[in-house]
């Protein structure tokens, strides 16, 4: 016996997808800010040179730009929190549309916060860590509304859902990515300026701060590598086939996510910060490919959060627990 659950509504279905796939292309945007060091080209907060709608030039372009898009994004949250708390049939989802309003604005003062008070490192990663939590927050939106998730609830249970692999590998995505954050902010990109090798051997002589960010960030790496593997691995072998095809997806993300890291020591990207003139299609070359690195992980968490939720739902240990909550509503009603 499986508790049946009511569809969310299609038009609210596909809302909630362009709200995570807009997500994803803020943290982009946002990416490129950083990139290409712009982020003190607009050196006030809300407004831009006393301006709501300043000359998109050089750096204003990157800085401006992405406040644009947030304030969009921000937008499509507080219609996302209001459509679902009408019309959303699930009372946690609802409550989750509240949460990601919550972090939407909170994510905006930090914004203001990292220009107001110059860029401190601290809070600038903090921004980029409560960024993902947003992604994660519209991604899980996206997924309990989706069809998919109805299916799953409703389906015959599934014995080899790797649950511990999958719930264990978007957290270490996650610390991963705060370690890049780090070492991003720190300027420490190039610390080690060879690639897979760390001055030509394993582990680095660990002599300055820069260059143990670098190293942990690489390390990690190599972790998040070991812990997709047997998440994959046990994906592959379940039975849903939900779960076998974001295993693809999970090892083609991780695959271009490591290239995408190589090919910025490769190229010999320099400090973000030292992106001063934005000319030059070399400088912006670099930009993009850091900033592309940046998205890449957070969609490697996205869809390591999405496996997490997909294992969950398929999972035979779910089916039980849902068994035992409908005897036990059963025989309170009876």
């Amino acid at each position: 016996m499986t508790v049946p659950i009511v569809p969310t509504p299609v038009w609210l279905r596909r809302f909630t997808k362009f709200v995570a796939a807009s997500t994803l292309f803020l943290i982009f945007a946002g990416a490129m800010v950083t990139s290409t060091g712009s982020g003190l080209a607009v050196p006030d907060w809300p407004l831009a040179y006393g301006m709501i709608f300043p000359p998109m030039i050089a750096g204003i372009f990157y800085e401006h730009g992405h406040r644009l898009i947030a304030g969009t994004v921000g937008f499509l949250v507080v219609v996302q929190a209001l459509a679902l708390q009408r019309r959303e049939p699930k009372s946690f989802v609802r409550k989750l549309g509240w949460v990601s309003l919550g972090a939407v604005i909170a994510q905006g003062l930090l914004g203001g916060l990292t220009v107001k008070l110059l860029l401190p490192k601290a809070v600038s990663i903090a921004h980029a860590g409560l960024a993902e939590i947003f992604l994660c927050l519209n991604m899980s939106i996206a997924f309990f509304t989706s069809a998919t998730f109805a299916r799953m609830r409703e389906s015959a249970p599934v014995m080899n859902a790797p649950t511990r692999a999958t719930t264990l590998l978007p957290i270490l995505v996650y610390l991963q990515i705060l370690a890049g954050a780090l070492t991003r902010h720190l300027g420490a990109g190039l610390a080690i300026p060879d690639f897979p090798t760390s001055f030509g051997r394993l582990v680095p002589p660990l002599t300055s701060t820069m260059i143990v960010a670098n190293f942990v960030h690489r390390a990690g790496a190599a972790l998040v590598s070991i812990a997709l593997v047997f998440a994959v691995i046990g994906m592959l072998r379940s039975s849903s086939t939900a779960l076998r095809r974001l295993s693809i997806g999970l090892l083609a993300i991780v695959s271009l996510q490591i290239y995408l890291g190589a090919r910025i020591v490769w190229d010999g990207a320099v400090d973000p910060r030292n992106y001063h003139s934005l000319v030059g299609d070399a400088a912006i070359h670099l930009a993009k490919v850091t900033s592309l690195h940046v998205v890449t992980g957070a969609s490697l968490l996205a869809l390591s959060l999405l496996s997490a939720l997909a294992a969950r739902s398929v999972a035979a240990e779910r089916h039980a627990a849902d068994e035992s909550a409908a005897f036990v509503a059963a025989e309170v009603t009876a």
